[in-house]
């Protein structure tokens, strides 16, 4: 297994990939199915090179199939928090550990920027997410954001950790 900063040589479709079917899968009975199975190819491949937006990919055998991506907070209320924009797997990945190493390496990178606060959104319905992150020392916040996706409302639920806290209670990661 490996972890590490996308390239500029990396196949942007490849790692799309894993949000195109990481989605269809986990978000199942959640998102409208149309609204999953009209999801195009490729759709995350902008998203990869955004300006102060870093991507991780975790590899295993020669083969993305993870990816997270984080920067500093995205909105104005949290300016002084680093933010977990995405973690996502191919599905035959989910449930194998995978997921705590890319976390603890998402947030080793967010403290090296400098951020002592970190904040991310779930869906209220992703029960399996919500699940992990809680484990992982997450605590919800009590703030929400009001989502439309594929015409279907949703709520996100916003999860918060202060980082030396969790080093203290989940030992130093990476």
């Amino acid at each position: 297994m490996e972890i590490r900063h996308i390239t500029k040589d990396d196949d942007r479709f490849a790692i799309s990939h894993i949000y195109e079917e990481s989605w269809k899968f986990a978000y199942r009975d959640i998102i409208p199915q149309s609204y999953l199975e009209s999801i195009p190819e490729g759709c995350w491949c902008s998203n990869l090179d955004k300006e102060g937006r870093h991507t991780l990919v975790l590899i295993e055998d020669g083969m993305f199939v993870g990816t997270a991506s984080y920067c500093k907070s995205r909105f104005p209320d949290y300016d002084n928090f680093g933010e977990i924009v995405s973690i996502y797997f191919l599905p035959e990945y989910m449930g194998k550990g995978y997921g705590k190493y890319l976390l603890e390496t998402v947030i080793g990178e967010l403290e090296s920027l400098g951020f002592h606060d970190i904040f991310l959104w779930v869906l209220e319905d992703n029960l399996r997410a919500r699940k992990f992150y809680e484990k992982m020392g997450f605590m919800q916040s009590g703030h929400y954001l009001n989502d439309n996706i594929g015409g279907k409302e949703l709520k996100e639920v916003q999860y918060c950790v202060n980082i030396r806290k969790w080093r203290k209670e989940h030992g130093t990661g990476v």
